[in-house]
């Protein structure tokens, strides 16, 4: 087996991949800025740093044999635009040129479902939708990582690293100790949602994220993507599920579009002016009126990626929202 790098290894997806690749008999060095007790019991060597530091990745990469690219911000805040834009390109590039000094000739870059396969209609994508670019314009995570990628395989091609890009959809399961994913189920839990948005929903297992990007390693084509995705539910059914999972009642009410944006707007407006994370925002409504339905054939065929039965991601995700957070959820 070949020694691997992964940055970002202490997010949720990256804890669940290093296991992942322990499991498979690689010798994993995990880059990261915070140290992580879990990462030291899987044997992962553990570097503190960051991808933005040049002189931090030259002492992780000699002898690698390729880098798992996962350090990344998630937020739906606009004041954290420039951040994210920092974050996801320049810490790419910077990533990227320094493989290239080391010799290290491929790249697993963890991207997001929302880069290709986001629609105003019930529409099923696939890899050969082109980029979201127009559509998600006023959101800037999703933004920034069509950004990320366009920058990855361009300038991969420039040095001769091979990029493969794996695009996720929501992320649900076990393990999301920030809450980076899962956090739109615990507002749920806790009734923070009032309304049934109109939108579609995509969601996967982390599980099954980490094994389907530690096979892309080997089994991914330079140059490509692959959507690694669940169900294709509206929201009031995937809310009707996760409340029947939950044992708790889920929104009930339908609002026109414009009110409920208003409403979150003003929301949004009084927490943060009391420095505080609103539990509904601007963002989050207009995310949910759209459709994130996708097919992962193209991942199940080459990647041999499957996802498993989407009631036991819901069960284990609120399982661990209630231990990790109180039982009074």
């Amino acid at each position: 087996m070949s020694t691997v790098v992964v940055t970002g290894a202490t997010g949720f997806l990256g804890e669940h991949l290093c296991a992942e690749l322990r499991g498979r008999g690689h010798t994993v060095r995990a880059l990261a800025r915070t140290r992580s007790d879990h990462l030291a019991d899987l044997g992962c060597e553990i570097h503190r740093g960051d991808v933005l530091s040049a002189a931090d990745l030259d002492k992780v990469l000699p002898g690698a044999a390729a880098v798992f690219h996962l350090a990344g911000m998630v937020s739906r805040n606009p004041d954290d635009v420039a951040r994210m834009m920092r974050l996801h390109v320049n810490g790419t590039r910077t990533t990227l040129e320094a493989m290239a000094r080391h010799a290290v000739p491929r790249m697993v870059l963890a991207s997001t479902s929302g880069t290709i396969a986001v629609s105003k209609d019930e529409e099923i994508l696939d890899e050969t939708h082109g980029t979201t670019e127009e559509l998600v314009a006023g959101w800037p995570y999703y933004t920034s990582k069509i950004y990320q990628e366009r920058l990855a395989f361009d300038l991969g091609a420039t040095l001769g690293i091979e990029i493969v890009a794996v695009n996720p959809s929501l992320l649900l399961g076990p393990g999301d100790r920030r809450l980076s994913s899962t956090g739109d189920v615990l507002n749920f839990l806790r009734g923070n949602i009032p309304t049934v948005p109109p939108g579609g929903i995509n969601f996967v297992d982390v599980r099954d994220v980490a094994a389907a990007t530690a096979t892309a390693l080997e089994r991914g084509r330079a140059g490509e993507r692959y959507l690694l995705g669940g169900p294709n539910w509206t929201m009031a059914e995937f809310f009707g599920r996760l409340g029947r999972v939950a044992r708790v009642r889920g929104p009930w009410l339908k609002l026109p579009s414009a009110l409920q944006r208003w409403g979150a707007s003003a929301m949004e407006e009084v927490y943060r002016w009391r420095g505080k994370e609103p539990p509904v925002d601007r963002i989050s409504v207009e995310m949910s009126e759209h459709y994130w339905w996708f097919d992962s054939a193209k991942a199940a065929r080459e990647l041999g990626f499957e996802a498993r039965d989407p009631a036991l991601t819901l069960h284990d995700t609120v399982k661990y929202l209630r231990q990790d957070l109180g039982s009074d959820l």
